[in-house]
């Protein structure tokens, strides 16, 4: 049995202005708050449901050392972060990652962030 990757999403961006449509995806990934976590299973679906939330969140591949920082605080679906020391990126919230703002895929990288958002 081959283990699916573990994607972590982090929602950044609040609900004012969006698509409703958008509202219920991120409210289908138990993403209703800023700065809330969940780790999900990198299936088609649940990419799917990511790239609809693109422009409100990021996410990234979870390492076993940063899954295990966030499981100490509870076994919890959601895991509610602070905002990041030193902010998102050099270009904010409404910038892809990729072009130095905070949204989309990092890859590695969110591990990084996770870090930075932890108590």
């Amino acid at each position: 049995m081959t283990s699916e990757k573990q994607i972590v999403i982090i929602r950044i961006r609040g609900e004012t202005g969006i698509e409703g449509s958008v509202v219920d995806t991120l409210k289908m990934l138990k993403l209703e708050r800023k700065n809330a976590c969940v780790i999900i299973k990198a299936t088609a679906p649940n990419l799917g449901m990511i790239n609809k939330v693109r422009h409100q969140a990021t996410w990234g591949e979870i390492d076993s050392e940063t899954l295990e920082l966030l499981k100490k605080d509870g076994e919890k679906k959601v895991y509610n972060l602070h905002p990041p020391r030193k902010g998102y990126g050099r270009k904010g919230v409404k910038v892809p990652f990729s072009l130095g703002g905070a949204l989309g895929d990092r890859g590695d990288k969110i591990n990084d962030l996770i870090r930075r958002m932890q108590a």
